[in-house]
């Protein structure tokens, strides 16, 4: 089994992911280093080379990849859910938990990010604030309905982030049949 940290850009995916897989002992992935380092470009460079259609290729190709694994933790990015494919595939090999925030927090935490800014492109003409709350609008049923178990990722460190999802998975290595839930 893995856990599957679904959510938009800015929600803490990586973070959380790494800090888990650290404290369970399991391996961790993040789909976008694995498409950077597969296509040896910048997702901001793959969009502008082979469009967004290509990146999803480029995504679902390393989602299967990554969904082969095993006790692992998966930070899938923004966009995994936009094909229900992903979606099936990773619900096959684990459960998702969606790392849910306000568009505010996240549009604080990515203009924080600079390094994200930098290697990210915007996905609509609006970009920024306008951006994140249109595409949340498009993709907040999608993160809802693949979710497992659902954090609210707007307020808390890290550390306690990890810590909910932590407990959630010990409750579900002790009894296999838990589904949804919210925290």
């Amino acid at each position: 089994m893995n856990i599957i940290l679904i959510g938009y850009r800015g929600s803490g995916k990586s973070s959380v992911g790494k800090l888990l897989a650290l404290r369970l002992g399991w391996a961790f992935v993040d789909t976008d280093e694995q498409i950077v380092r597969r296509a040896g470009k910048s997702i901001a460079e793959i969009f502008a080379h082979a469009g967004e259609a290509g990146f999803r290729e480029l995504e679902s190709a390393v989602v299967a990849e990554a969904a082969g694994t095993d006790h692992t933790i998966i930070a899938a990015g923004g966009g995994v859910v936009l094909r229900a494919e992903n979606v099936a595939r990773l619900k096959q090999h684990g459960r998702l938990v969606w790392l849910q925030a306000a568009p505010e927090v996240l549009w604080r935490r990515i203009q924080a990010d600079l390094k994200t800014a930098a290697s990210r492109p915007n996905l609509t003409a609006a970009g920024g604030l306008e951006e994140i709350r249109r595409l949340l609008n498009l993709r907040a049923p999608r993160y809802a309905a693949a979710a497992d178990f659902t954090v609210d990722a707007s307020s808390g460190t890290v550390e306690q982030l990890a810590e909910r999802v932590a407990a959630w998975i010990g409750g579900l290595l002790s009894s296999p049949g838990t589904t949804r839930e919210k925290s």
